[in-house]
C-alpha cells in the first residue's frame, strides 16, 4: 500500500519479519516496573516518607498552577473518555480494519480495568509512617495517567504511519503532562503516575503483539521525514532534561541523609519539584519507548 512515497510491506514479503517479540519484551518489562514501583514506593518507610514530603510541597504551588492542573484533570471524564474511544474506533474502521479497532479500544479499556482493579481491590497502602494530613489513602496506580497514556498509545496504533508524527505532536504534550498535573493537584504521588505509565505501556504492547501475531503489521520502507526526526529530538531532549532534573532534586537530599519525615518548606518544595519533573519525564520515557517500538512499522492494508 503506497502512503506518501512510503510503502507498507506485509510480513511474508518482508526481509525483516515483524514477529512482535519486541512488544512482548516491553510488556514483560512494564509488568516488572509496576511490581517494583509498588514495593519500593508503597511498602517501604523511605518510599512513603519521600512521597509524603512531595505532597506537602505541593501545598506551596501557586493558585494559577493549581487551577491549571485541576482543569486539565477535571476534563478527563467518562464522557471525554467515551469520545476518545469512539474516535480511536472510527479511525480504525475508516481504515477498514475491525481488528485494529479492537486493538485500539482494547488498550484504553483494558488499561482502566487493570488500574481500577489494582487500586480499589488488590494494592493497599499500609500505614508505615505517621502523617499529618490526608496522605495515606491508596492511589496506586493513577487512573488519570493510565487514561492519558492509553489514549496516546491507541492513537499511535491506529493512526496511519504518515500521520503519526503530527498526531503525536498534538497528543503527546497533553498525555505526558497529566501525570505531572496529578502531583501538582495532590491527586497522586509520582509512583502512582509511574505505575499508570507502565500499565498503559503493558496494555499497548500486548495489543501491538496481538496485531503482529495476526500478520497485520508490516515494515514501512522509504526515506525518513525530517520533521519527524526533529520532533523526536525535541521530545528526547526535554524528557532527558526533566529526568536529570528530577534525579538531582531527589537524589541530592537523599544522598545527604536529609530527614524528610518532618515538615520543612524548603525540603518539601524540593521533593515536590522532583516528583513533578519525574512524573512528566517517566511519561515521556514510556511514550518514546512505544513510539520506538512502532518505528518503521505500520498496520498493513486489508487483505
Amino acid at each position: 500500500m503506497g502512503m506518501g512515497g512510503r510503502a507498507v510491506v506485509a510480513d511474508e514479503q518482508s526481509t525483516e519479519p515483524v514477529t512482535g517479540r519486541r512488544w512482548l519484551v516491553i510488556a514483560a518489562a512494564s509488568a516488572v516496573v509496576v511490581v517494583v514501583t509498588y514495593l519500593v514506593a508503597v511498602w517501604t518507610v523511605g518510599g512513603q516518607t519521600l512521597e509524603n514530603a512531595a505532597l506537602r510541597g505541593a501545598d506551596q504551588v501557586t493558585n494559577d498552577d493549581l487551577d491549571t492542573a485541576n482543569r486539565a484533570l477535571n476534563a478527563i471524564t467518562i464522557s471525554s473518555l467515551a469520545v476518545a474511544v469512539v474516535l480511536v474506533a472510527a479511525v480504525a474502521l475508516l481504515r477498514r480494519r475491525i481488528d485494529l479497532a479492537i486493538a485500539g479500544v482494547g488498550v484504553i479499556v483494558l488499561g482502566q480495568v487493570i488500574t481500577q482493579t489494582l487500586k480499589r481491590f488488590a494494592l493497599p497502602r499500609p500505614p508505615l509512617v505517621h502523617v499529618v494530613g490526608d496522605y495515606s489513602q491508596n492511589s496506586f496506580p493513577s487512573g488519570h495517567t493510565t487514561i492519558a497514556m492509553t489514549v496516546l498509545f491507541a492513537a499511535i496504533i491506529v493512526i496511519p504511519h504518515r500521520w503519526r508524527g503530527i498526531t503525536l505532536l498534538v497528543v503527546l504534550t497533553w498525555a505526558t503532562g497529566i501525570g505531572a498535573y496529578t502531583v501538582t493537584a495532590k491527586w497522586h504521588r509520582f509512583s502512582d503516575t509511574l505505575g499508570g505509565d507502565a500499565i498503559a505501556l503493558l496494555c499497548a504492547s500486548l495489543a501491538a503483539w496481538w496485531l503482529s501475531r495476526r500478520g497485520a503489521v508490516g515494515v514501512v520502507t522509504g526515506p525518513r521525514r525530517r520533521g519527524r526526526l526533529v520532533l523526536v529530538a525535541v521530545v528526547v531532549a526535554s524528557t532527558v532534561l526533566l529526568l536529570v532534573l528530577g534525579v538531582i532534586l531527589w537524589g541530592v537530599p537523599l544522598a545527604r541523609g536529609t530527614d524528610l519525615a518532618h515538615a520543612d518548606p524548603a525540603q518539601d518544595s524540593t521533593a515536590y519539584l522532583g516528583a513533578h519533573a519525574l512524573a512528566a519525564a517517566c511519561s515521556g520515557v514510556a511514550a518514546l519507548v512505544f513510539w520506538w517500538s512502532w518505528r518503521g512499522r505500520e498496520v498493513t492494508a486489508r487483505r
